[in-house]
């Protein structure tokens, strides 16, 4: 049976591809066995802002008995590529490498050096990786002046860049109730109560959806998402529960004031329930000014004849650098194809794939190259 490798085990991967292609090689460490893999292509003019490609070398868990192929066995079939992670995102990751790799055999010359990052620990939140490396003196000495990160496949011609992230706002419902038999009537029951705000909350997720469907000019990051992604509660069967919880995973755009948010969710709780609200904020839009070696980038994107861009917003690791000020912009190339992240039978088309290696062999000379920031 197939297992995902640890960080550690991908470092060992990794320094053999940075010494195949000459890149200088370090890890930082800041939770043993959790390393973060920097590897460096100097530039010209090193006293340019560098630019940082990073991915993450962790995955989510597989239910395997949902899967046609073993998820880490990266089985082709039909020139699609199925394995946990294809998309989400050793893809995006193994093209930084390999376009380098074809840039240093053509020759081609960069002013601006370039640092690619492999974290850990993204799909858990980043704590252990990215979160606490910017805040390492190391990640200043860098001097990234922009960094591309991960995106999303899409389904159209498009390819989406990814300017900025709504705000993640997880909230955990509880109420209480009397207890009692199955078979009786019981009133205000804490799963009838929190049904009550389950319902609430749905109702507005039904607006959104609505929104988003109705209008061909919004995205997703134009509206905000609710999902009921847990429910806790009851011991047995024919036992009426005094205690139910239920979790919601909220994301709010830059639009919505979260203080008059917070004032709908008590009004949809104020029935003898009690709230408890987790969110994380960060600089959710990035400028990308004439000062950021990134500012071209759709418009490289575009004239390097491969594609249309969209912007749009999308919550990963990005925020960790963004809360540093540093322009990030999360791009995976990778149209025409469904999104499957975090999905059973997630794959990438081989031809997407190394379609995408020419598209960063294209877009990071132009990148590297802009020596408007000084």
């Amino acid at each position: 049976m197939f297992r995902p490798i640890t960080s550690a085990a991908a470092s060992v991967f990794l320094e053999r591809q940075a010494k195949e292609i000459g890149l200088q090689f370090r890890q930082w460490t800041g939770v043993p066995g959790k390393p973060v893999t920097i590897m460096t292509l100097p530039g010209e003019d090193p006293s340019l802002p560098s630019l940082c490609l990073n991915s993450h070398v962790d995955v989510v868990p597989v239910d395997e008995d949902h899967w046609d192929y073993p998820p880490f066995s990266a089985t082709k079939v039909d020139g699609k590529i199925y394995a946990r992670g294809t998309q989400d995102m050793k893809c995006v990751g193994m093209q930084y490498l390999e376009a380098l790799r074809v840039l240093k055999e053509r020759g081609i010359k960069l002013k601006r050096t370039i640092h690619l990052t492999f974290v850990p620990d993204e799909e858990i939140g980043g704590h252990d990786g990215m979160e606490i490396f910017v805040k390492d003196p190391l990640f200043k000495e860098l001097n990234i002046g922009c960094a591309l990160d991960e995106g999303l496949a899409s389904e159209s011609d498009k390819f989406t860049v990814f300017y900025g992230e709504r705000v993640a706002w997880w909230v955990t419902i509880q109420s209480e109730g009397p207890p009692g038999h199955g078979s009786r009537f019981v009133k205000d029951t804490a799963t009838i109560k929190l049904n009550k705000v389950i319902n609430r909350f749905l109702e507005f997720r039904r607006q959104q959806e609505a929104i988003l469907e109705g209008d061909p000019t919004k995205k997703l990051g134009d509206v905000t998402t609710v999902n009921l992604t847990i429910l806790r509660g009851g011991v047995q069967c024919n036992v009426i529960p005094s205690e139910a919880e239920c979790s919601f995973d909220i994301r709010l755009p830059p639009t919505v004031n979260l203080e008059e948010f917070q004032k709908q969710i008590d009004e949809w709780t104020k029935e003898e329930v009690s709230t408890a609200a987790a969110w994380m904020i960060w600089d959710v839009r990035v400028k990308l000014n004439s000062r950021s070696p990134c500012h071209s980038l759709p418009a490289t994107l575009v004239a390097s004849r491969y594609c249309h861009v969209a912007n749009s917003m999308f919550f990963a690791t990005p925020r960790y650098i963004r809360a540093t000020g540093v322009p990030a912009i999360g791009f995976s190339p990778m149209n025409n194809t469904p999104v499957l992240l975090h999905d059973h039978n997630e794959f990438l088309h081989e031809d997407i794939y190394l379609r995408g290696i020419d598209i960063y062999c294209e877009i990071l000379p132009a990148l590297a190259n802009d020596t408007v920031a000084k």
